[in-house]
């Protein structure tokens, strides 16, 4: 039994294998620029972030329907959980499926199908981020954000992603205010291949709770003295800062200096379909590469529940509690 986790930094969009990819494709009549599985598998082997973008979107042209968006869902939960995930928090990118003619409604209540019964299914209680595009205009942001209004009762909070140099957190200012004035809690990707100037405007801008990635956080003592201090939440995704080239082997990823430093890390999988792995294989990684004992394993498993959207009242307080207990109670193999 793996190592009871939660997952709070996961592109669901970034869970399509090639298997369902075709599957999905020959459902909907559409034609991939691929004679087979093992040919998109090796087209999964990118440079850097920007051919990663290149293929992670013009792949998503697969998902049309509701049915498309739910059986996707289905199926990262089943992996996750088979790898310990009990909680996830599942970012979702609108603005690249309307801009595909796929309305919000489609892509919301398709996920919202699968999420519905994670719980009774896969033992996975789960919640919802709206993720904004930063390198489309906060105008385009502005209008998802109002086109999510009807389907808020899904939606738990609003982040950011994509291509992150050249489009800092302040340009998204507007936006996670009146996000935040929807009772919307607050996530953003800073500190990946963005300097650490951008997550303290995310911090200070855009008034983030949690921090997606920060890795270069470490290149600002004071920025690092600050996150401590606040108990700000990291989500660190050790394979894909390695397939992303944002550190260059995994033995070099500085995890274990945020940890001894006191930051609140968290292991996530980021796109696991893409990066080589799902949240276990990332803890079994950076277990083997980094030489993490089992006592650190335990903290990074009980960041990730004390970092998460569980705090809507008893009921989720207590569900909390019940995850941090299978965390203290777990006995490693």
């Amino acid at each position: 039994m793996p190592l009871p986790k939660a997952e709070l930094h996961l592109h669901i969009e970034g869970t399509l294998e090639p298997e369902l990819a075709f599957a999905l494709a020959a459902r909907n009549g559409i034609s991939l620029a691929y004679a087979d599985t093992e040919e998109l598998r090796r087209a999964y082997l990118f440079d850097d972030l920007q051919s990663f973008l290149d293929l992670y979107y013009g792949l998503m042209a697969v998902l049309r329907t509701e049915a498309d968006f739910e059986e996707l869902a289905d199926a990262y939960l089943a992996r996750a959980a088979a790898q310990g995930v009990r909680h996830a928090e599942i970012f979702f990118d609108p603005q690249a499926h309307t801009a595909r003619g796929v309305p919000f409604a489609t892509v919301v209540e398709g996920l919202g199908r699968a999420l519905d019964r994670s719980e009774e299914r896969h033992g996975v209680s789960t919640r919802l981020i709206m993720c904004f595009l930063r390198d489309q205009s906060a105008d385009s942001a502005m209008a998802t954000l109002e086109a999510a209004k009807p389907h808020l009762h899904r939606i738990t909070g609003v982040g950011l992603d994509s291509a992150e140099v050249g489009h800092p957190p302040a340009k998204f200012a507007a936006v996670y205010e009146a996000a935040g004035a929807l009772g919307l809690r607050k996530v953003a990707h800073a500190g990946e291949e963005g300097p650490a100037a951008y997550v303290r405007e995310a911090l200070d801008v855009l008034g983030v709770e949690r921090v997606d990635h920060g890795l270069r956080c470490m290149e600002d003592p004071d920025l690092v003295e600050r996150l401590v201090r606040e108990r700000v939440p990291l989500t660190l995704c050790p394979l894909s800062n390695v397939r992303l080239r944002a550190v260059d082997v995994l033995a070099e990823h500085p995890l274990p200096r945020m940890m001894a430093a006191g930051l609140v890390c968290t292991v996530n999988s980021d796109d696991p379909a893409y990066f080589g792995g799902y949240a276990g294989d990332n803890f079994r990684a950076v277990r083997d590469a980094l030489g993490l004992d089992h006592e650190a394993l335990r903290e990074l498993a009980r960041n990730s529940f004390e970092a998460a959207f569980l705090d809507g009242g008893p009921e989720e307080e207590a569900l909390r509690a019940r995850y941090l207990a299978e965390v203290a109670a777990y006995e490693f193999p």
